[in-house]
């Protein structure tokens, strides 16, 4: 395994470093939901973005028990077997909840599509990637690469959404 998978989440000292990065930008994307301009598209955007930070919230709790069980691997994988044997908790907070995260930004991010093709179409390419690389390849490399696509897309976006706004108000 590259990127030392499992045993690298389980052996982070003092604290799970990943986990805790992935619950602060998560959270952090609330903001996104401001940005963008209002609309109808936007506001369910804006819903499914609010509902999958909950759960990327709720997951990121959720793995911080996991890494909690260190080199008990017996005892972890029970855990995750009973998590994944009940649905109301494995597919809302580690299945679709944390989807819709992506859904939502992609969705913000397609009402850009006329004025900003390239940034958009990364952030929806880097969505529908993350969901593929995460659920039918499994690969930690494709997850990597396709939250780096997002993310590029996400921030070309942005960065252009503010140097619009720093002209318009340097015009006015």
């Amino acid at each position: 395994m590259y990127l030392g998978g499992d045993e690298f989440i389980q052996t982070q000292r003092p604290i799970d470093f990943a986990h805790w990065l992935l619950l602060i930008g998560s959270i952090s994307l609330v903001s996104f939901n401001y940005i963008f301009p209002k609309s109808i598209l936007n506001s369910i955007a804006s819903v499914l973005t609010v509902m999958g930070i909950i759960a990327h919230v709720a997951m990121s709790s959720i793995d911080f028990v996991f890494w909690s069980f260190r080199n008990d691997y017996d005892g972890l994988v029970k855990l995750i077997r009973q998590l994944e044997n009940e649905p109301s908790i494995w597919l809302p907070f580690m299945v679709i909840g944390p989807s819709l995260l992506f859904i939502g930004l992609a969705i913000h991010a397609f009402t850009f599509i006329k004025k900003r093709p390239i940034s958009s179409l990364l952030v929806i390419v880097g969505s529908i990637m993350i969901g593929m690389s995460s659920f039918l390849w499994r690969d930690r490399i494709y997850i990597i690469i396709a939250h780096l696509v997002f993310a590029l897309g996400l921030t070309l976006l942005c960065f252009n959404m503010d140097e619009r706004k720093y002209i318009r108000d340097q015009e006015g």
